[in-house]
């Protein structure tokens, strides 16, 4: 059996046209802002500190007009800036600029005053601005994640050693002292993200052309009673839309990313062969889209996941999804399918603390999940969300993990596996238990139910069941004593308790 496989990491992009309207809407946008600027003379921006205002705009003397103002440059890559520490004079114009090496967007920020530049990846943009009040503040990108990751340097405007002393406390607080809240409130009306469909099975027996459309949306919803979370998602579901073509259909994707979302975003197929499993060619930033168009050569079923540093970040906040890719002959008919994968979760604060909770870069880096759950949320196929079928029905399971870091021992109580497809292969195991499914991979099992009652679905890293590993399964029909039924004991053979 032959998987797929992440690459190592993504090659360079290609120049800025390919990100299309929105990399000339921001050449056009920064053009006017030059060109407004010139009109009403450079703002002069004034970081704020503990012992200053906040940012003011001011003119620039008519003779610093006529001089050319000192450039600054600054280079950003996955994920850091070319260099950590930026000099300025006070009251002095400089041109700011910074050139993106990277494969994603990137920005810059300077803490306390409106200085902002971004650029698309392959792009160089900048500005002039002017800095009054001495002092060290913090520079830094703002998409979600870079900062944390590394994205951030010192801007000394004047006299390193003139640093105000309450301002560099401010900017490294004493270890253990609070950093802002890390829980919000509950959003009013927030609810659980709506279950993925099982994609209909192929009854065509011949190749065609197959389009798939998929949107990058940012979704808050519950994570847990309680509990609500910021997902990244295609299509506002965890997992993604259920992908289901035939071998040899030629697939046509296209990858859109909401306007509004706070970063870039791709997708990685591991039934694509190519380049990145097509992650290459769909890093696409807000607001813009990106096509591929690839052969499904293997028959499987195969994981897909968001591959855009830190991609780390991007599958733990949600972005995973299956495509399941069928024989030529397709799959044997049974009587029900279930779509289920599993995720790990990682979250600022205590666990079960209640409210808006956010992503944390340290806890995924410990690999220590707070949660680990079935299709986006604790309880999220249980009571009237249950999965249901009946005696005497043969039922298939689709199960995959999109992880990023935990596998999971795929496991239904009282039951065991007929069929198991072991990472989606074409030869099949019998009378199986339990089986082991990594992070970007994905099985299928079939099973015929002989006896009705309450059954679990879990992942037997069984502690994993109180962070949310499990689904309910409940099967309907008539008892069957040949294959279970419960003896009462008869009163002689009772022990009589103290």
């Amino acid at each position: 059996m032959t998987t797929g496989h992440d690459s190592e990491h993504i090659p360079q992009a290609q120049p800025p046209d390919r990100f299309g309207t929105r990399g000339r809407v921001g050449a056009i946008s920064l053009v006017g802002l030059v060109a407004l600027a010139f009109a009403c003379a450079p703002a002069v921006l004034t970081p704020s500190s503990p012992a200053a205002p906040a940012a003011r705009v001011a003119p620039v003397p008519a003779l610093e007009l006529a001089q050319t103002a000192p450039e600054l440059r600054l280079s950003a890559s996955e994920f850091a800036f070319d260099q950590p520490t930026l000099r300025v004079d006070p009251g002095h114009r400089v041109h700011l600029s910074l050139q993106n090496r990277g494969v994603i967007q990137h920005n810059l920020h300077v803490e306390g005053s409106s200085a902002s530049l971004e650029a698309n990846p392959g792009q160089t943009v900048g500005g002039d601005f002017t800095f009054n009040t001495p002092g060290t503040y913090e520079f830094f990108c703002s998409i979600p994640g870079h900062k944390e990751a590394g994205m951030a340097g010192k801007l000394v405007v004047g006299d390193s050693a003139a640093v105000h002393a309450e301002h560099a406390a401010e900017l490294n607080p004493p270890v253990g002292s609070p950093v802002g809240s890390v829980v919000k409130p509950l959003p009013d009306g927030v609810t659980r993200m709506p279950q993925p469909q099982v994609a209909p099975p192929i009854e065509r027996r011949e190749p065609a052309l197959v389009k798939v459309d998929l949107e990058t949306r940012e979704v808050t919803a519950l994570l847990a009673d309680g509990v609500a979370y910021p997902f990244w998602t295609f299509n506002g579901t965890v997992p993604g839309p259920m992908i289901r073509v035939r071998q040899g259909d030629t697939v046509e994707l296209t990858l859109k990313n909401s306007p509004g979302t706070s970063l870039t975003h791709s997708i990685n197929l591991h039934a694509v062969n190519g380049p990145g499993g097509g992650s290459v060619d769909t890093q696409v930033v807000p607001g813009d889209s990106s096509s591929i168009r690839f052969q499904a050569l293997h028959p499987g079923v195969y994981v897909y996941h968001c591959m855009t540093p830190m991609v780390g970040q991007h599958v733990a906040n949600g972005m995973y999804g299956m495509i399941v890719v069928e024989p030529p002959d397709g799959l044997r008919k049974v009587d029900r399918e279930f779509y289920l994968m599993q995720g790990d979760f990682y979250l600022q604060g205590e666990r079960g603390q209640k409210g808006l909770r956010e992503f944390s870069l340290d806890k995924l880096f410990q690999e220590d999940p707070e949660y680990v759950v079935y299709n986006g949320s604790v309880g999220s196929l249980t009571g009237e969300r249950a999965l249901r079928a009946k005696v005497g029905e043969t039922v298939r399971f689709f199960f995959g993990v999109g992880g990023p870091n935990k596998d999971s021992a795929f496991h239904v109580v009282g039951e065991s596996f007929d069929r198991l497809f072991p990472e989606g292969a074409r030869e099949f195991l019998t009378d199986v238990q339990t089986t082991l499914v990594p992070p970007g991979g994905a099985t299928m099992v079939e099973m015929k139910l002989s006896v009705p009652g309450h059954y679990m679905v879990e992942d037997h890293h069984i502690t994993r069941l109180e962070k949310g590993a499990m689904a309910n399964f409940e099967v309907d029909g008539d008892s069957n004593p040949e294959v279970f039924e419960h003896v009462e004991s008869s009163s002689s053979s009772r022990t009589d308790q103290p």
